[in-house]
C-alpha cells in the first residue's frame, strides 16, 4: 500500500545519507516514476527532501532533520514490530518483513531482548487469503470496483462492490463496501469469496462510514441455549467461553446457559460434541438434532448387527 511505502522510504532516508531513485525503486519493487511521485508526496507533507542530479547525485533529507522518537519506549517498539509481523503473515510478500528490518536497524536503542509477542493472522487459508487481501488493497487504493462470486447460506451470487475497508474481526477476514446489488453497505467474508478481481472501472468515493463491528448489532443473540455437558468436555467450554461459564450439577455434568444468534451454526456446533451433550432448550434445537440423527442412521444403514 502507498502509505506503507512512504513510511518505508522515509525510514531509508533517515538511516542513509543519500540514495538514488533506481535504488529505491528496486528495494520497493515499483517503477522509478512511482518513486518520483512518492518523493513529491513526502515534500508536500513537509519533509525537507533534497534531490541532486548528475554523477554522485541522489535523494537525501536536509541535514539536521530527524523524526523525534523519544516518546517511544522499548515496549512501544515491540508492539509496532508485532503489528508489522502480523500483517506480514497475510501479505503474501516480504514487504512488511523488510519494513521491520528497516525499523529495527534504526531503532536498536529502543529494542532490547527477544520478541515476546508473536501474532499470525493467516488462518488455515493463507495460500488463498493473501492474494485476496492484496487484490482488495489494490482496488481500495485505486478506487476500482471489485468483483467476486460469493457463497452464502442463501445461495451463490456474483457481486460488485465499492471496497472501503479490509476488516479482521471475529477470527475472520472481511471486506466492507457498498454492494451494488443490495444498494447498501455490506461485510463479505473473504473465505466465502471466489474469483476476486479488481476491475478497471473507477467509482466515486462515498462518505463511507466506519463499519460498526459490534457483534450484538451484526449478530443479534435471541436464542437461549441450555445444555448439559459431560465432565470431560470442560476443556472445550473453558476454551470457548472461559472459566466459570458453566454450573456443575450433582451428577457431575456441566450446565451451560448462553445466548446465540444463529440456529444453523448452533446446531452444527452441538453436533461436534456427539453424545457428550444433552440439549434441554430450545425445543427446536432438540428437534433439529433428533431429525439429523435419524437421517444419519438411515444414511449409514441402521444399527449394527442388522438391528433396525
Amino acid at each position: 500500500m502507498k502509505i506503507d511505502r512512504l513510511i518505508g522510504i522515509l525510514s531509508v532516508l533517515l538511516q542513509e545519507e543519500q540514495v538514488t531513485a533506481p535504488e529505491l525503486a528496486e528495494r520497493f519493487e515499483v517503477s522509478r516514476r512511482t518513486i518520483n511521485r512518492d518523493i513529491d508526496d513526502l515534500l508536500y507533507a513537509g519533509i525537507p527532501i533534497r534531490t541532486s542530479q548528475g554523477v554522485g547525485g541522489g535523494i537525501s533529507i536536509a541535514e539536521g532533520y530527524k523524526v523525534d522518537r523519544t516518546i517511544l519506549t522499548s515496549k512501544d517498539m515491540q508492539m509496532i514490530l508485532a503489528g508489522l509481523r502480523s500483517l506480514d503473515s497475510v501479505s503474501g510478500s516480504s514487504y512488511y518483513g523488510q519494513l521491520m528490518e528497516k525499523i529495527q536497524a534504526g531503532s536498536s536503542e529502543f529494542i532490547s531482548g527477544r520478541d515476546s509477542i508473536l501474532i499470525d493472522l493467516s488462518s488455515w487459508y493463507k495460500e488463498t487469503l493473501a492474494p485476496k487481501i492484496s487484490t482488495i488493497q489494490d482496488a481500495i487504493e485505486n478506487r476500482h470496483l471489485l468483483e467476486f462470486y460469493y457463497y452464502a447460506p442463501s445461495g451463490e451470487s456474483k457481486r460488485t462492490i465499492e471496497p472501503y475497508y479490509i476488516v479482521f474481526k471475529w477470527t475472520n477476514w472481511y471486506v466492507y463496501g457498498w454492494c451494488r446489488k443490495r444498494k447498501d453497505y455490506r461485510l463479505f467474508k473473504l473465505n466465502r469469496m471466489d474469483k476476486v478481481k479488481e476491475t478497471d472501472k473507477d467509482f466515486s468515493c462515498r462518505n463511507a462510514p466506519v463499519p460498526d463491528l459490534s457483534s450484538e448489532l451484526k449478530f443479534p443473540r435471541n436464542i437461549i441455549l441450555k445444555a448439559l455437558f459431560e465432565p470431560d468436555m470442560k476443556w472445550r467450554l473453558v476454551e470457548e467461553f472461559g472459566p466459570g461459564c458453566y454450573e456443575e450439577q450433582e451428577d457431575g455434568r456441566l450446565l451451560l446457559i448462553r445466548d446465540y444468534a444463529d440456529m444453523d451454526n448452533l446446531t452444527m456446533w452441538m453436533l461436534t460434541f456427539g453424545d457428550k451433550v444433552e440439549v434441554l432448550e430450545p425445543k427446536v434445537l432438540r428437534d433439529n438434532l433428533k431429525t439429523m440423527a435419524e437421517s444419519m442412521i438411515k444414511m449409514y444403514g441402521g444399527y449394527e448387527n442388522g438391528r433396525n
